[in-house]
C-alpha cells in the first residue's frame, strides 16, 4: 500500500475524495469513467468526450469536476491523472467494466474505416497520430486477456494498417502477432500489416522475413488472392534488398494469378511493381512499357493515387535511362497530381527525387529548393526527416561544406539507428566516412 509523508494510506485519501458530496454529485458513473480515464497512459481526449461516452450527460461538467477535486488534470488537450491515482482506480478485471467495454468498442468502430487515400474518410484517420498510445494500450491488454476474439484482432490489424499509413513507427503488438499460432484466423493479415510497418520505416529485411512467413500460411489456406498480394509485396521487398531477380520472379508470378482471377487493379500493380524491378537491372524499354500500362488500366479505374505512383516510377526509368526531359515532365505530372490531393507522402517523396536528380547533376540551388519543398512534407514520419537530412547532408558534402555536411549526416543516422532502418543506416554511415575522409584530407 503507497503511504504519504503523515503515514496515512493514500489509498484512504482517494476515497475519502471519492466519498465526498461534489463527487456523490455526478452520478453513479463517475467512479468508472474514472477508471477509464486511468486505464488508458495518455488519459482521454477532452475534445472526444461526447463521442467516448454518449450515454454520460454533461460529460464536460463531470470532467470539470474531475480536475476541481484534483483527481484528474489537463495536459496538451487530454484529461489525464497521476500515477498513483491510475494505480488505485483502473479497473483491475477491464473485461468487467461496461464504461470501458463500451469505450473498447467506439475506438473498434473508428478503425475500421477503410484506409484509402482516394476515401473522403482519410483525412479524418489521421487522429491515429495523437491517439495512438492509448489504442496500442488498448490492444496490448485485450489481446491477452481476450485471445479469441476475432473483433479485438481485427482491431489490432486496423490499427497496425492505421500506423503504417499515419505514424510510421514499430509497435509492441509486433511480438505477440509473431507468437499466434499458425492456424489463427487472424495472423497472415496481421503479418502482411506488420510487414508493411516495417516498410514504412525502412527495414527491408524484416519485411522480407514476415511476409516470408505469410506466404506460407496463405499457400496452406488455398488463398490464390492473398498468396499473389504477399507475392507481390516480397518482390517489393526484395526491389529494397537488390534481390531483382527473385523479385521479377514473385512478381510474374503474383500477376498470372491476378490474371487468372481477373482482377485488373491488382494486375496493374504488378505492372507497376515489374516497372520498378526492370529498371534496377536497367531493362529500360521493358520498364516503361509496364509502367505505362500500369497508368493506363489506374487512370480507367480513376485510381488518381496510383497513377501519381506510375508517374514517379516513369520519372525514375526516364532519369536511370539520362532522359533528361521526360524524367522531368513524368516528376512534374506527379507533382500537379499530388498537389491537387494533398497527398504529402507522394509530394516528400517526388521532391526528394527531384533534388536527387538535380543534386546529380550539380545543379545545387534547384537541389535545395527541392530540398527544402520535401522537408516541409515530412509530417511526423521519422523515417522521411532521416532521408531528407540525409539529402542534405549529401548536398553540403557535394558543395564542400563539410562540418554541416557531417553534422546533418550524423543527425540522419541517428533518426535510421532508432527506426531500425538497417539500409539507410548502412547509406548514411558511409556518407559519414566519405565526408570524414574528406575532412581528413583537408587537414593534411
Amino acid at each position: 500500500m503507497l503511504q504519504t509523508m503523515h503515514n496515512r494510506s493514500l489509498a484512504a485519501t482517494i476515497e475519502l475524495s471519492l466519498s465526498s458530496p461534489m463527487f456523490q454529485e455526478l452520478g453513479p458513473d463517475a467512479r468508472e469513467l474514472l477508471g477509464v480515464v486511468a486505464f488508458f497512459p495518455q488519459g482521454v481526449d477532452e475534445n472526444n468526450l461526447d463521442w467516448l461516452f454518449p450515454s454520460t450527460s454533461n460529460g464536460a461538467n463531470v470532467f470539470d469536476k474531475f480536475c476541481v477535486l484534483s483527481l484528474t488534470y489537463r495536459s496538451d488537450s487530454f484529461i489525464t491523472m497521476l500515477a498513483p491515482l491510475r494505480d488505485h482506480l483502473r479497473p483491475k478485471d477491464p473485461l468487467s467494466s461496461p464504461l470501458l467495454h463500451m469505450t473498447k468498442e467506439r475506438y473498434f468502430t473508428r478503425m475500421s474505416v477503410n484506409i484509402d487515400p482516394d476515401d473522403p474518410g482519410f483525412r479524418e484517420s489521421r487522429w491515429i497520430t495523437s491517439e495512438d498510445v492509448n489504442v496500442e494500450h488498448l490492444l496490448d491488454i485485450f489481446t491477452t486477456i481476450d485471445t479469441n476474439s476475432d473483433s479485438t484482432w481485427g482491431a489490432c490489424n486496423n490499427f497496425i494498417c492505421h500506423l503504417a499509413w499515419h505514424k510510421k513507427r514499430l509497435t509492441i503488438l509486433g511480438p505477440k502477432i509473431e507468437g499466434l499460432p499458425d492456424a489463427h484466423p487472424f495472423k497472415p493479415n496481421c503479418l502482411s500489416w506488420l510487414s508493411y510497418l516495417f516498410y514504412s520505416v525502412g527495414n527491408y529485411m524484416e519485411r522480407r522475413r514476415i511476409l516470408t512467413h505469410a506466404l506460407a500460411l496463405w499457400r496452406e489456406r488455398g488463398d490464390d488472392h492473398e498468396v499473389a498480394q504477399t507475392l507481390r509485396f516480397l518482390s517489393d521487398a526484395n526491389l529494397q534488398i537488390g534481390l531483382h531477380k527473385e523479385g521479377i520472379k514473385q512478381v510474374e508470378e503474383a500477376s498470372q494469378i491476378f490474371k487468372q482471377l481477373g482482377d485488373v487493379m491488382e494486375e496493374a500493380e504488378c505492372s507497376r511493381a515489374l516497372a520498378e524491378l526492370l529498371e534496377s537491372t536497367k531493362q529500360f524499354d521493358a520498364a516503361e512499357e509496364a509502367a505505362s500500362h500500369a497508368i493506363n488500366l489506374f487512370s480507367k479505374n480513376g485510381d488518381q493515387y496510383q497513377v501519381c505512383v506510375c508517374r514517379r516510377v516513369l520519372g525514375g526509368i526516364y532519369q536511370s535511362n539520362g532522359e533528361t526531359e521526360k524524367a522531368i515532365h513524368h516528376y512534374e505530372a506527379a507533382l500537379e497530381i499530388a498537389s491537387s490531393f494533398d497527398w504529402f507522402d507522394l509530394l516528400f517523396l517526388v521532391h526528394s527525387d527531384l533534388a536527387g536528380f538535380f543534386l546529380a547533376k550539380s545543379r545545387f540551388n534547384d537541389a535545395q529548393a527541392h530540398i527544402r519543398r520535401a522537408r516541409s512534407h515530412v509530417a511526423d514520419n521519422k523515417l522521411y526527416l532521416g532521408c531528407v537530412t540525409r539529402m542534405q547532408a549529401e548536398l553540403w558534402c557535394e558543395q564542400h561544406k563539410l562540418e554541416e555536411a557531417r553534422s546533418e549526416a550524423l543527425q540522419a543516422a541517428d533518426v535510421f539507428e532508432k527506426l531500425g532502418a538497417a539500409n539507410d543506416l548502412q547509406l548514411c554511415r558511409e556518407l559519414i566516412q566519405r565526408i570524414e575522409g574528406e575532412m581528413d584530407k583537408r587537414q593534411w
